[in-house]
C-alpha cells in the first residue's frame, strides 16, 4: 500500500515532528537522507521508515509514500527519498573522562560541527545546557553527518554537571580570550572537561568561575575571534594530542 493522502494520520504525525514541542512530547525525531538513516539504523533507533514508492526495499514493515507526501513530511528544500522516525536517546549519565560542556550554543550548524569534531577527537560525553539549540533540530542532525548517533550526548544544568565532573578528579577548562592561558601550554590532557560558550556572549560568568583554568587560542592581533565551531574544533584537536 502506498500512502498518497496528505491527511493520513501517519503523515500528519511526522509533520508535527518539525516542532520541538512535539519531538519532546513523543520522544522521537526525524532523520532524512540515505546516509543518516543508515547510521540511525546501525544504532537500532528507527521506529518508522518511509520511502518514496519506487524505492526497492525488502522489509514489509516500511511505509511507502508518494513524492508529494514525502515533500510534505520533509524539512528539506529537495527532499530525500527516505525518511525515518527515530527514538531519542535516554542517556542521562556522564560517561568517560573527556567531556565537552556547551553553554548556550544557538546555531544548529555550529552544534553539528562541534559534535562531529567531538567524535573525531575522542570526546566521550557532550553536555548541553538547557538553553542550547535542540539536539534534534533537523539542521543540527544534518550538520552532524550522523555522528550524533556515535557519542553520548545529554542535557543538564552545567553547574550540576561540573560538580559531578570535579568529584571525579577531572580538570575543568574554560574558554576566555582575555584571562586565559594558551591551549598549547596545557600538559594535563589524559582526562579533562572543556566548556565552550554562546556565539555572541561566550561562557556565562557563573559557569566561567567554576573552571580550574581558562584557555585561549593564540591568533594574529587583527583577528578578534573565531567561529565557535572552528574554535572548539581547534581546542579539541590540541587537547587530544
Amino acid at each position: 500500500m502506498i500512502i498518497t493522502s496528505l491527511d493520513n494520520k501517519k503523515v500528519k504525525d511526522v509533520v508535527k515532528l518539525q516542532s520541538k514541542k512535539y519531538r519532546d512530547l513523543t520522544n522521537t525525531f526525524i532523520v532524512e537522507t540515505e546516509h543518516l538513516v543508515e547510521e540511525a539504523n546501525k544504532c537500532g533507533i528507527i521506529k518508522d521508515l518511509f520511502l518514496v514508492e519506487d524505492e526497492f526495499v525488502d522489509n514489509d514493515d516500511n511505509y511507502f509514500v508518494s513524492e508529494e507526501v514525502m515533500k510534505k513530511m520533509s524539512s528539506m528544500e529537495s527532499p530525500s527519498r527516505v525518511l525515518a522516525v527515530c527514538e531519542k536517546s535516554n542517556s542521562k549519565e556522564i560517561i568517560g573522562d573527556k567531556i565537552l560542556l556547551l553553554d548556550g550554543i544557538q546555531d544548529p550548524g555550529n552544534l553539528g560541527t562541534i559534535i562531529r569534531s567531538s567524535v573525531a577527537f575522542g570526546i566521550t560525553t557532550i553536555i548541553l545546557s538547557p538553553d542550547t539549540v535542540d539536539l534534534y533540530n533537523p539542521k543540527v542532525i544534518r550538520a552532524t553527518e550522523g555522528m550524533l548517533f556515535h557519542i553520548n550526548i545529554i542535557t543538564m544544568d552545567l553547574e550540576e554537571a561540573i560538580k559531578i565532573i570535579k568529584s571525579r578528579g577531572i580538570k575543568v577548562y574554560g574558554t576566555n580570550v582575555v584571562n586565559g592561558v594558551e591551549v598549547t601550554s596545557i600538559s594535563d590532557r589524559d582526562k579533562y572537561s572543556l566548556i565552550v560558550g554562546n556565539e555572541g556572549n561566550g561562557v556565562k560568568q557563573n559557569i566561567q568561575e567554576l573552571s580550574d583554568v581558562n584557555l585561549y587560542i593564540p591568533m594574529k592581533d587583527n583577528v578578534e575571534s573565531l567561529n565557535v565551531g572552528v574554535a572548539c574544533s581547534i581546542l579539541l584537536y590540541e587537547l587530544g594530542k
